[in-house]
């Protein structure tokens, strides 16, 4: 039993040494026609990567041929098992624009998307595949709205926008928090904060973005000179309204009403030196 354990061992190891020899002889010298049918078997026996390696070297010879549209499908699905999945989501993505007529257009488009939210990163990090993926699967969704993979589309949309909207988020208080070390990011933050509210209406941090806005103006006024500072309070006062009027039971008012009261001793202290440097100058002129 030992003996025939051993000799099957043998078999498979020959096997597997003249398969990589047959495999490596017509990636480096064989025909095309020879390489794209060792591409093609590397790809059903699921070694994905010598596939890929092997389409890489046919591709030029058939672009243009009936093989093509076969060959670029292949390559997004093998770049997508190998977990490459940046790359899938650009060759998924290049083959519903290349075979517009293809019976796969419809798998390739929800593949594309798909690749592309396995691509992106956490929240924190740079979003360009996520946005990929969010534009992908609205594509999708507004394209194959009858597709058995439309409620998995959805959901996956909902995801990416739930990440970006917190993406944003973070951005917009981050700019508020490291404003004592560079006044500019007041103003960052006030901007960030209206982009949240406006590329997410219904956002579920409206109430807080409004109140951090309204703190980054309100600061901001404190921390201007004299002579910027009526142009800002207004900015800020408007600031409050929007969160009053949107949330009048917010939890942030007591707070938000004690930002008003100081806002409004600001502009009447502004308004006197205002005064009072009115009446010097006519002074002077008489």
């Amino acid at each position: 039993m030992h003996k025939f354990k051993t000799l099957a061992y043998f078999l498979v190891c020959c096997s597997l040494m003249y398969s990589c020899s047959e495999y490596q002889k017509v990636l480096n010298k064989g025909a095309t026609e020879e390489q794209y049918k060792m591409a093609v078997k590397m790809y059903e026996t699921q070694n994905y990567d010598k596939a890929i390696r092997l389409f890489e070297k046919v591709t030029p010879s058939y672009r243009g041929k009936p093989q093509m549209e076969r060959i670029e499908f292949m390559v997004a699905q093998s770049n997508f098992n190998e977990k490459n999945y940046s790359i899938a989501g650009f060759y998924f993505n290049r083959f519903t624009n290349n075979f517009t007529k293809s019976s796969k257009k419809e798998e390739a488009a929800f593949l594309a998307a798909y690749s592309y939210k396995l691509a992106s990163p956490r929240f924190s990090i740079d979003p360009t595949e996520t946005n990929k993926a969010l534009d992908a699967f609205q594509s999708f969704i507004n394209t194959y709205p009858n597709s058995d993979k439309i409620i998995e589309a959805n959901k996956y949309y909902a995801e990416i926008r739930s990440k970006l909207e917190k993406k944003y988020f973070e951005i917009a208080k981050t700019y508020y928090k490291t404003a004592d070390y560079d006044l500019r990011n007041y103003k960052a933050a006030i901007q960030a904060f209206d982009n949240l509210l406006e590329d997410f209406l219904g956002t579920k941090y409206k109430e807080e973005a409004l109140y951090f806005q309204l703190k980054a103006a309100h600061d901001f006024v404190l921390k201007s000179t004299d002579r910027r500072k009526l142009e800002r309070i207004e900015s800020a006062v408007e600031a409050h309204e929007r969160l009053q009027k949107s949330f009048p039971e917010s939890i942030y008012t007591e707070d938000a009403n004690a930002m008003l009261a100081t806002l409004q001793i600001e502009k009447t202290r502004i308004d006197v030196i205002a005064a009072e440097r009115e009446t010097s100058q006519n002074l002077l002129k008489q």
